[in-house]
This record gives structure tokens, C-alpha cells and sequence, in this order.
């Protein structure tokens, strides 16, 4: 079910006359109607627990649009205003407790429900190097395909980077903005917006027409964190929103991850600072959503490249390595430095030869580095010399080339 109209208009009164987190207008919707409340704040009903100061801030603002205007104007623009109580309403928005949002202007097509429910947060500096934003959009982009949707802010650098790489992949992203959504923050970011309108959402706590202040980003920011399972921190300095966004995470019962970057720059300091403490570090999109993810959503163990001669034998690997390079040596001398009998150095030698691992001249054995240090071809290193068939060729069931 969703709320009554007489609530939905009330809530929609309150984004304009009270800032976003305003604890008091909290405890106020906590102890009263949306609709009880607007009536108090538009008579001379007694308001315990607000301060006649705070009161009349309110009612300056009570002769701004009226909120039948502010419904009709997101609806021209193909949005909604999502209150709680609605289908669409993410349930995790109450653990903000007296800072719940009062409701949501929505603007896009699809559920924020259900985009929030496979959701991470993406943040960084709006300086970012070339690194971050690399990392960022990369990182956005293997989520998007991985069919989780990225929220950020909007903001140039990381945020900006984060979207992109979403909708690159046709992947969904929400944008959570300290204006209105008809008002495009940064101006820069004007075409970036519409592409998040029609391909994803954008957000707002602030009706049409609003504009952004310090304060609204830095409040803004506890919504990224509430919304999303996850935050991850791609660059951040030590003083940095995307640090509180991480941290408020953290608070809230979220995952908070951070990506490392080089020691040497100032932009990592603050990511580095999380994982010293309550951050994980993640490097790609499959240990994200490891953490954010359903049980079994584990990522897959991550290797060096293989060597041809890591699938030899335990013998003839131990007897490989006594064969030297340039004029090599003799049997008894490699036997001897790999700690067999002649025998069994001789048999080894002759398993490598027409793998081409080693070469003989006369009587004396040497090392071809360039063929023992070749990479294994992928179908070697994973199935193994022992999978395959005996009548394959020795060179090729060890991932070396005759």
C-alpha cells in the first residue's frame, strides 16, 4: 500500500521548510503525522523540544511553493516523490533513524528499491589522478556487467569516473545530489545527468529547483552510505567526503572498503587510513562483491602467471634445476647436485630433452632458459599434465611448444 495523498503532501511541504538530517523535524515525524506536524509548524500549537529559534526559521519558509506545485513539477519531468511507506521505499533508508529522509524525489525509470537492494557505493576525490579515475571506472564497469548498480554522487572526478563506468556497460547507476533533480550539479556534469535520468536515477532530498549548499553535500552523503550494502573508497585525502561516507558506513553496519594506492600520494592517504582501521581492501569487482553479496558470491583465487616448468614432475623439476646453463654439464655432475643416483638424473634428462627444456652436446647436458622459463599455455594450467591424453606430445602436454 502506499501513503495517503494528505501524507504525501505534508512529507513533500517538509523537504522544503526543514533541511535534510534535521534531528528536531526527526523527533517531531517520530512523535506525530507528517500531516500533525505541518499543522503545528503552520499555527501556534507549542512544539516541546524546538527552540523558538528553530521554529521560525520553519515558518520563513512556510511562504515558499506550495507542495500540490513541487508534485507537479517532478511529474513533468517523468519523476515521483517516494515517501516512507511506499513499495518503492528502501527500508534501509530507516536505519538513518531521526535523520530518515522525510522522502525522495525520484527521478528515472526504474524501482530504487530494488536497484538499492544490489547496490555499492562508489566514492573518491574530486581531484582524482589518472589512477583513480582509471581504477574507478574500471571497477564500475565489472560491476555494471556483474549486474550490480553503482551509486555515487555525481561530482567530478571519482563520482563522475564511477557513473561512467556503469553506464558504459549498460549497467544501472543512481546519483545521490545535494539539489534538486531538475538542477544540474556541477554544471559540467549536465549530459552526465541525463544519461543517469534515462539509464538510471537520480535522487534528491531537496524539492525541484533547489541548489546545492556545503552543508547539503556533506549531508547527502549519509544517504550514499544508508542506501548501499557497501561503500568503497577509491582516492581519498585525509580530510575528504568520501571519508565520511565510508565512515557513516561503517556506523550504519555497512561494508566499508577502500582500494590502495601509491604511499607517495597525498590523494591515497585518506584510503590507506581506512584500511589501517575498519576498511577492507578490494582491488576488483568480484571481491566487492564478495563482501556485498549472497553466501557463495566468492571470488576466485588470484595467481601469478604459471611456468612451463612449474607442471614437470617433482623429479625431473628437482634435476632441471641442476642442469646449468652455457657448457652445461655431465650426468654425474648434475645427478650429484641434485642429490639422485645417475640413473635416475639420466632418465630425467632424457624425459626433457624432447621437451626441449634442455640440450646435449657429447657428453655434456645444458640448460635452454629460454624454453624452462616459458609461460604455460592456459589449457595446461588448468587441466594439468595428468588430465591429458598419453598420446599427446611431451612438449605440448607441459605447455612448451617444439
Amino acid at each position: 500500500m502506499t501513503v495517503s495523498d494528505q501524507e504525501r503532501h505534508a512529507r513533500a511541504a517538509l523537504t522544503r521548510i526543514a533541511e535534510p538530517a534535521d534531528t528536531a523535524m526527526g523527533r517531531l515525524l517520530r512523535d506525530h503525522t507528517p500531516e500533525e506536524a505541518l499543522r503545528r509548524l503552520t499555527t501556534d500549537a507549542d512544539l516541546p523540544g524546538i527552540s523558538e529559534r528553530k521554529l521560525d526559521g520553519y515558518r520563513t519558509r512556510l511562504d515558499g511553493p506550495a507542495p500540490q506545485d513541487d508534485l507537479a513539477a517532478i511529474d513533468s519531468l517523468g519523476g515521483r516523490f517516494v515517501c516512507p511507506g511506499d513499495p518503492e521505499w528502501p527500508r534501509q533508508l530507516d536505519d538513518l533513524g531521526d535523520q530518515r529522509p522525510y522522502g525522495l524525489w525520484v527521478r528515472g525509470a526504474p524501482s530504487l528499491r530494488l536497484l538499492a537492494l544490489r547496490s555499492v557505493a562508489v566514492v573518491g576525490a574530486r581531484a582524482c589522478t589518472a589512477y583513480g579515475a582509471h581504477v574507478a571506472s574500471g571497477l564500475c564497469a565489472d560491476l555494471g556487467e556483474l549486474g550490480w548498480a553503482v551509486v555515487s554522487g555525481a561530482a567530478y572526478g571519482v563520482d563522475a569516473a564511477a557513473h561512467r563506468g556503469s553506464l558504459s556497460v549498460g549497467g544501472a547507476t543512481v546519483a545521490v545530489v545535494a539539489s534538486g533533480v531538475d538542477v544540474p550539479y556541477p554544471r559540467g556534469h549536465a549530459q552526465l545527468l541525463r544519461r543517469i535520468a534515462e539509464q538510471g536515477l537520480l535522487i534528491a532530498e531537496l524539492p525541484p529547483g533547489e541548489h546545492p549548499t556545503r552543508s547539503r553535500f556533506i549531508l547527502r552523503n549519509r544517504v550514499i552510505a544508508a542506501l548501499t550494502p557497501g561503500t568503497v573508497v577509491v582516492e581519498a585525502e585525509y580530510r575528504s567526503g568520501a571519508l565520511i561516507t565510508a565512515r557513516r558506513a561503517a556506523e550504519l553496519g555497512r561494508f566499508t572498503m577502500a582500494v590502495p594506492g601509491p604511499v607517495t600520494s597525498a590523494l591515497s592517504g585518506g584510503a590507506h587510513e581506512l584500511l589501517r582501521g575498519e576498511a577492507v581492501l578490494v582491488t576488483r569487482a568480484a571481491e566487492v562483491v564478495e563482501l556485498c553479496g549472497s553466501i557463495g558470491d566468492l571470488a576466485s583465487e588470484r595467481r601469478g602467471h604459471m611456468m612451463a616448468r612449474d607442471l614437470l614432475p617433482s623429479r625431473a623439476a628437482r634435476v632441471l634445476e641442476a642442469v646449468p646453463p652455457g657448457d652445461g654439464a655431465s650426468p654425474q655432475a648434475i645427478a650429484k647436485a641434485a642429490g639422485v643416483v645417475l640413473d635416475e638424473a639420466l632418465a630425467a634428462l632424457h624425459e626433457l630433452l624432447p621437451m626441449g627444456f634442455v640440450a646435449r652436446r657429447a657428453t655434456r647436458w645444458r640448460l635452454v632458459p629460454s624454453v624452462a622459463n616459458t609461460r604455460a599455455s592456459p589449457q595446461a594450467a588448468t587441466t594439468g599434465p595428468a588430465e591429458r591424453s598419453d598420446m599427446t606430445a611431451p612438449a605440448e602436454r607441459y605447455g612448451v611448444r617444439g
